[in-house]
């Protein structure tokens, strides 16, 4: 009972939005490592730089989507740009330390490590894209 009444709480304030939310996410995941492979493999970047680089494309990816057709928010972009680039620049950063920690210094896979980095930041950005990024 309390957990069918808790689904219907997070469907009603949340559902639509947190399904579009993980729609842009599963896409920009599919990008992220898409375009991390390219940058390292082809590129023949260190996972560090091809990290680097490939966060300014999912970055501009995200912020896009969410706005428009998550959050649809028709509030003055500069504004809901500078918050969100504050968290990306906590997600940027993140990423670049845990790239090196786990992959440059640890040696684990590139590829494994952006993965389970991935999924730490999916698990905040929502609630910060919805009460201080696109915040009415």
């Amino acid at each position: 009972m309390l957990k069918k009444l808790a689904l219907k709480i997070f469907w009603l304030f949340w559902g639509k939005e947190f399904l579009k939310y993980f729609a842009i996410g599963v896409s920009s995941f599919v990008l992220d490592l898409g375009t991390l492979f390219v940058f390292k493999e082809y590129g023949h970047l260190s996972p560090v730089l091809a990290v680097i680089l490939n966060q300014l494309l999912i970055i501009s990816f995200v912020f896009v989507l969410n706005k428009y057709w998550v959050f649809r928010s028709g509030q003055f972009a500069g504004r809901e740009a500078g918050r969100f680039l504050l968290v990306a620049g906590g997600n940027y950063l993140f990423a670049v330390v845990w790239m090196a920690a786990f992959n440059h210094c640890l040696g684990f896979n590139y590829l494994l490590v952006r993965l389970a980095n991935v999924v730490l930041a999916v698990s905040w950005n929502f609630l910060f894209y919805k009460h201080f990024v696109y915040a009415k």
